[in-house]
């Protein structure tokens, strides 16, 4: 790379509450980190939060290397890195006075942009931010912005479909071979020409004749995927099937579950998790509490836990529902009371699992689309022996203002997972709430 190729990003706070390390993703191209970013991390060290262990943990990549100089001759990052700068504050431009008059740290951060860009003419100068308004005022200003892409789904359409196919013009004598052996059929048999891996769902098709079926990568068999009663919920259509046969499937230890409001997600796993309540210790239901509004937690009246009901609100409808496929006072709902008060079925926000053992344990992440992959990350990587996880979520619902389709943890999960032995996808498309609900979901 040539020094006119070379670039020079500057770092807004998000980023790096986003991603810590994220100064040691911009290859040999060097990072500028405005002072008054710094001030706003300082504000967040404080906590149990995610972004506040980002902003501890950032601080302690600084401290490795405060010796050296980080203001004239910037910080070296290592082999086949750039240099790190930290800027100081600097005066508005009459520019930027004219558009923006109020002294904001947003506003600061494009000003050191500004400044960097007049010093360093004839290089790229790149503010990278995660907040699409300053994305917006900053190319006001005719100044580069992007979003940090580093964590980004490519080819996000592929990666929510590649799991799940339907095939035409399957020899029909293999469709009833795999109809009638309930241990599958070769691979080859189905499939001479390709090489398949990780746990893929298919509906096999000629004509009228038709099996859904899935591929298993540990006996490299072709087999049939059945409609099973789970805890008195049965799928109601392919895709419900294939979710379901997922969440059975003892060998698959990580499921992802996308798909709009209403496709039966949550439903489905946690009717797959009572279903299986001999074969875990405990289960848990967790969803991460992102508000609404600008306000947190902190002002809502209330103790702890009625500040966080309303939150887990649906995920107690998900349990009622169930309950109400059974009698009152049969078997069923006497051993989902008593799990609850044995604390083996818990359902709770996802920041007060924190901590508890995850061995032996049937764990839903609901809502995972407002997870960063980072946290994704953080919790599977927690996952002891004997424990099945599930995220379930759906990508065109995020809560949280620095993330999208592209970048949250959910579609990250089923994009780097897919073709793992111990990992299976599907991506629920129809929606069986009502009718009602459904139209309201495409048209609204």
């Amino acid at each position: 790379m040539t020094a006119n190729e070379k670039k020079t990003f500057v770092l807004d706070t998000n980023v790096i509450l986003h991603d810590y390390r994220s100064i040691y993703n911009f290859t040999n191209n060097d990072i500028v980190i405005p002072i008054v970013v710094l001030e706003e991390l300082d504000k967040f060290k404080k906590g149990n939060d995610l972004i506040n262990f980002h902003a501890r943990e950032f601080a302690r990549e600084l401290d490795k290397i405060s010796e050296k100089d980080f203001f004239d001759k910037g910080a070296a990052l290592g082999k086949g890195r750039g240099r790190l700068f930290i800027q100081p504050g600097v005066k508005f431009s009459q520019k930027m006075k004219d558009s923006f008059s109020d002294d904001t740290p947003d506003h600061r951060i494009l000003a050191v942009t500004e400044y960097i860009s007049e010093k360093m003419k004839g290089q790229k100068v790149i503010l990278v931010t995660k907040d699409m308004n300053l994305r917006m005022k900053a190319r006001s200003l005719g100044l580069q912005a992007e979003d940090y892409k580093t964590d980004q789904v490519e080819d996000l359409d592929f990666a929510i479909n590649r799991s799940v196919r339907e095939i035409e013009g399957i020899d029909t004598e293999v469709i009833n071979r795999i109809y009638e052996n309930a241990n599958g059929v070769e691979v080859e048999q189905v499939f001479p020409k390709q090489e398949l891996k990780g746990n893929n769902y298919y509906v096999l098709k000629n004509g009228n004749a038709s099996v859904l079926a899935c591929y298993d990568p540990v006996r490299r068999v072709i087999r049939k995927v059945e409609k099973p009663n789970v805890f008195g919920i049965y799928p109601k259509n392919a895709e419900q099937a294939f979710a379901v046969d997922a969440l059975l499937n003892p060998n698959i230890q990580l499921v992802a579950i996308s798909g709009k409001a209403g496709t039966g997600k949550t439903l489905l796993a946690l009717a797959s998790a009572l279903h299986q309540n001999k074969q875990y210790e405990f289960i848990y239901l967790a969803r991460p509490i992102v508000a609404l509004s600008s306000k947190d937690l902190g002002f809502l009246p209330g103790d702890v836990n009625e500040k966080v009901d309303p939150y887990m609100q649906p995920l107690y409808d998900n349990l009622g529902f169930i309950k109400r496929r059974f009698n009152i006072h049969g078997a069923e709902n006497r051993l989902i009371e008593e799990m609850q008060k044995e604390q083996k079925l818990m359902i709770s926000a996802l920041a007060y699992i924190r901590g508890r053992s995850l061995s032996d344990v049937y764990f839903i992440v609901d809502e995972a689309q407002n997870l960063t992959p980072h946290e994704v990350k953080t919790i599977i990587t927690r996952a002891g022996e004997g424990t099945k996880m599930v995220f379930t979520g759906d990508i065109d619902q995020i809560d949280s203002p620095y993330l999208d389709k592209k970048s949250n943890g959910l579609s990250h999960l089923f994009d780097k997972m897919q073709g793992q032995d111990i990992f299976a996808h599907v991506h629920l498309e129809k929606g069986e709430r009502s009718k009602l609900a459904d139209l309201a979901s495409d048209l609204l």
